[in-house]
């Protein structure tokens, strides 16, 4: 059975224009191709990008936070609950209104307390500013060497000036040094984005960066097999471009150099628009999607390719959607936050002292300056 399934998922018509097979892909006269095979890699690098990372971010980023003046901020711990905890552990972080109630009877205490118990407990779970700068720091310094690596991989390249000759004598192209490093390494690091995502900051667009790392990954595996590497290079250089850009006004947006911020982030804002936007559907997808046919007649792996990168495309228009509500928040008042972030809530202390409370959690009325809050 795996025997027929393999066989069926190497058919030579799913990955091949008609009249080729895999033999003819085959390394010989001085030419070397892609193989499948060169990917196993990836997975011991992704490892290593994350023992990377680790030190990195304990002795690099730490210490530049530090310089920066970037500290946690002293959050108030909830004083321990049993009954609230194990709720809190085993059923739901934020409770309905029914079982607020259920809780306060439990425990003798306010349904306000109760609230106000659950608020500061799940803020004491949200990431402090310092993780957040930590891991801005680490993809910045990788999205700039990979923006680097990839200009000097195919700034002497005829297809990028002329992208028709991404397809010239296509898939007999023989493979370059720079490119299997510059796929390797770029398919490492999201496979070790894809590994610490559940540890990293939750943000609220956490299932369309699952989605966007996966398509990812098979976006570049599909290319590395179906030799598809010289447009492949070119959509890894256009999406580094403007994350380069977004990692960096993160890190001076949590060290609250906000005139920097601000200005670093409307050239991202800019580079986005321009690279995922325009470039990205107007030149790249238009030239795999109008000029292969010229060359070869079209096949599966032709309208595959084509389904990924339209995919890429739909979770660029939602983040645009994110990045001009920033927009707006700049232009009406200033960029104090990630828009995608699970950001803190706020407390009420203050509200909370100056109104006591009745047994079941009720404002009371108060004399003076009490009465009016």
């Amino acid at each position: 059975m795996i025997g027929i399934i393999c066989e069926w998922f190497w058919w030579d018509r799913l990955w091949l224009p008609v009249n080729l097979t895999w033999a003819d892909l085959e390394d010989k006269d001085g030419r070397v191709y892609a193989k499948a095979s060169d990917l196993y890699i990836t997975l011991p690098y992704s490892v290593g990008f994350l023992i990377v990372r680790y030190i990195f971010e304990r002795f690099v980023a730490t210490p530049f936070a530090t310089a920066l003046c970037v500290t946690e901020e002293n959050r108030q711990k909830v004083q321990y609950n049993p009954v609230l905890e194990h709720y809190f552990t085993s059923c739901s972080k934020t409770p309905g209104q029914a079982d607020v109630l259920g809780l306060s009877k439990k425990c003798s205490i306010s349904s306000r307390k109760v609230e106000r118990w659950f608020r500061r407990r799940r803020n004491q779970e949200r990431p402090g500013v310092l993780k957040k700068f930590r891991e801005a720091s680490w993809r910045f310094v990788f999205y700039l060497g990979a923006l680097i690596g990839g200009i000097i991989a195919v700034y002497d390249k005829p297809w990028f000036y002329n992208l028709r000759e991404v397809w010239d004598a296509y898939p007999k192209q023989s493979m370059m040094e720079s490119q299997y490093w510059y796929y390797i390494l770029e398919m490492s690091f999201y496979w070790s984005l894809l590994f610490s995502i559940t540890f990293d900051v939750k943000r609220k667009d956490f299932n369309e960066q699952i989605i966007h790392h996966l398509a990812t990954l098979t976006l570049l595996a599909f290319s590395w097999c179906g030799n598809y590497i010289r447009v492949g290079t070119l959509v890894m250089l256009v999406h580094d471009a403007s994350d380069v850009f977004l990692e960096s006004a993160k890190i001076f947006n949590y060290a609250k150099w906000e005139r920097t911020c601000n200005g670093i982030f409307v050239l991202f804002a800019a580079v986005f628009m321009v690279t995922r936007l325009v470039i990205f559907p107007f030149w790249i997808i238009h030239c795999t999607w109008v000029y292969p046919p010229d060359f070869y007649p079209v096949f599966f792996g032709y309208y595959f390719f084509n389904a990924m990168l339209v995919i890429l495309l739909m979770l660029h228009v939602f983040w645009a959607y994110l990045i001009l509500r920033m927009v707006k928040k700049f232009l009406f008042g200033s960029l104090t936050k990630d828009e995608r972030s699970d950001n803190e809530e706020e407390e009420d202390d203050e509200e909370e002292n100056s109104m006591p409370e009745d047994h079941d959690g009720h404002p009371k009325a108060t004399n003076g300056c009490g009465a009016n809050h």
